[in-house]
């Protein structure tokens, strides 16, 4: 067992945020580089021709010196840029890197780098908790803790109209959704979000424990259940798992949805449907709160949101990779997960096209009127815990069988079950083989656009999405997955990357999370973490990343100004009320720590299991 200790969470936040001052030309990540790992700085700079660089130790000697790589134009950041490449400072030190008159600010170079960030990001599930107080002891901070949000929640279904004017007619049950994640900056909890965050979590462990190695183990998370003999990401996982069950809707159940394609945007008319063993989308409020709100001061109605095909999918997927997870562990919560899982399943096929309505106002619609990689993902959990051929058969017959694999993201969940495939023991060599090969094509392909990318990332589109921060660590976590499978660094080096431009090596010279580097994420858009517009509440505790650059889906007022007017990796700023740009969300962290923990294995220990 890794039991090396963590930086404490509050002592992270305090030594982390820099008063040096920035320096724009050249970018590096603001937390420094692994003694194993790749160590690039991109530098702005007009000139057509290579420049000289030169690194020195902390007593001013020269300890690596070169000329930089001419890249050029790059149309993503706006810059014209050149890259450095530091590789030959393996000896751990404080050092700065001078080009062209230009010095950087100190960067370290240290093993456990990530160790305290993997940590924190862990422990942002632990902060946005429904229905639990937030406790000083377990905070980190008192500024952080809170009382309970929207405990004892036993809530009723939607009934009456929506903003289109149809009439819902609700349901004739209660369900007590109490606990869960908050999904965002808003006191929603849903259903499809909330799976890509729990499935990455427990994807995690699963990763960490077939290494035999535990950097969570039990008492390390500093979260309530600490001390119960259960590693402390299991339970963390295990708080939205138990949410994402009672999401369920008991068995003979009736429920109203609408017809009608799209999502039932369109939709004029309802029918009536068996629910039995479906889940509903989400639990909301009827209006969006103010901003800000804190969690126990929400008085809105809350309320459970019709059932959706892609919500009980996701039920499904989560709870049968809970249930392999568990079956030593806690054999009773094991047979709960894959008993929900069965009854979710069978539900799906029994109503295959229901689909989201964005007709409610107060919490986000997650829209999605294509659910076969959901049911390609449900089938890939449920025949690695099951091995029963029925699922086989379903994953030969999906679309998503022999589809290229592609990053996920909440709507597009396929590499999901491609993962769990490739890697969870015990799946016959059939499946595994050609998931570990489509995996491996798909890194290939990231790793080709990094080469074309001018900030040197795994992503080298100009639309950057909302939310484009999680699109580039889910790319980083198919990098993890393939170096795993492989053993060859250049995955990792891709890994690193990737996270380099998250924590600064961007052309806004920006950490885009909280706690970490000189200039990090202060003010997300968040209804707690909202200091900017109330001294009397805090900041984001550390460990938080922000959505980041969006130059697709400029909405809220802030980004709408920048539209036109940006290049896509400088559409972004540190303004609470940037809902597009800078809201933080459970499906964005869960990559930050499953990159991070991933970079927090040695280099040399990976190399020997290959």
């Amino acid at each position: 067992m890794n039991l090396r200790p963590l930086v404490p969470i509050a002592l992270v936040a305090a030594s982390s945020i820099g008063a040096a001052p920035p320096q724009a030309a050249i970018h590096l990540n603001q937390l420094g580089f692994l003694p194993d790992g790749a160590k690039r700085a991109i530098v702005a700079a007009a000139s057509t021709t290579p420049l000289r660089w030169t690194a020195r130790d902390a007593r001013g000697g020269v300890v690596a010196s070169g000329k930089t790589l001419l890249i050029g134009d790059d149309a993503a950041s706006g810059d014209h840029v050149h890259l450095v490449d530091l590789a030959r400072l393996t000896a751990p030190g404080t050092y700065r890197l001078s080009v062209a008159g230009e010095t950087s600010r100190p960067f370290v170079v240290g093993a456990d780098l990530y160790a305290p960030l993997a940590a924190a990001a862990l422990h942002y599930f632990y902060q946005t908790r429904a229905g639990i107080a937030i406790e000083p002891r377990y905070a980190g901070d008192p500024r952080w803790a809170r009382p309970a949000g929207h405990a004892e929640e036993i809530a009723p279904c939607f009934s009456g109209a929506d903003e289109r004017g149809m009439r819902w007619a609700g349901c004739d049950y209660r369900l007590d959704v109490t606990g869960g994640w908050y999904d965002a900056g808003d006191h929603g909890k849903y259903v499809v979000n909330g799976g890509i965050a729990l499935w990455t979590l427990q994807n995690l462990y699963e990763r960490e424990a077939r290494a035999g190695r535990f950097p969570f183990a039990d008492g390390r998370g500093n979260l309530p259940e600490s001390g119960n003999g259960v590693d402390d990401l299991l339970d963390e996982a295990r708080w939205e798992m138990r949410f994402l069950l009672a999401m369920q809707i008991p068995d003979g159940a009736r429920a109203t949805v609408p017809v009608g394609a799209s999502g039932g945007a369109g939709a004029r008319a309802f029918r009536t449907i068996d629910a039995g063993g479906m889940a509903h989308q989400k639990v909301a409020d009827r209006r969006w709160t103010a901003l800000p709100t804190r969690p126990a001061d929400d008085r809105e109605d809350r309320l459970l949101y019709p059932p959706t095909t892609a919500a009980t999918l996701n039920l499904a997927a989560t709870a049968a990779q809970c249930a392999r997870i568990w079956r030593t562990i806690d054999p009773g919560f094991s047979a709960t997960c894959l008993a929900a899982a069965r009854r979710a399943y069978a539900a799906a096929q029994r109503q295959p096209q229901v689909y989201a309505t964005s007709s409610f106002t107060g919490s986000g619609g997650y829209g999605d009127d294509d659910v076969s990689d959901e049911f390609y993902w449900a089938a890939a959990e449920l025949y690695a815990t099951t091995r029963e051929p029925v699922f086989a058969t379903a994953l030969q017959h999906s679309p998503s069988h022999a589809a290229p694999v592609h990053a996920p993201d909440w709507g597009h969940v396929a590499a999901l079950g491609t993962i769990t495939l490739a890697t969870v023991a015990g799946v016959p060599a059939s499946a595994a083989i050609p998931a570990r090969a489509g995996l491996i094509a798909a890194a290939d392909g990231l790793l080709a656009e990094e080469a074309r990318s001018g900030y040197r990332i795994p992503y080298a589109t100009l639309d950057y999405p909302w939310g484009s921060n999680a699109v580039i660590l889910n790319r980083a976590m198919i990098l993890g997955v393939a170096q795993r499978l492989t053993g060859a660094t250049r995955y990792r080096d891709g890994m690193v990357d990737a996270m380099d431009y998250v924590l600064g090596r961007n052309p806004l010279d920006q950490s885009y999370v909280s706690g970490f580097g000189a200039r990090p994420l202060t003010n997300p858009h968040h209804r707690f973490w909202a200091h900017q517009l109330d001294a009397t509440l805090p900041g984001p505790p550390p460990g938080v990343v922000s959505g980041g650059p969006n130059s697709t889906a400029m909405a809220d007022p802030i980004a709408a100004k920048m539209k036109g007017s940006c290049a896509p990796q400088r559409c972004w700023t540190d303004d609470i009320r940037a809902y597009a740009l800078n809201e933080v969300a459970i499906n964005w962290n869960a990559p930050l720590l499953w990159v991070a923990s991933a970079l927090d294995e040695p280099r040399e220990r990976l190399l020997r299991r290959h």
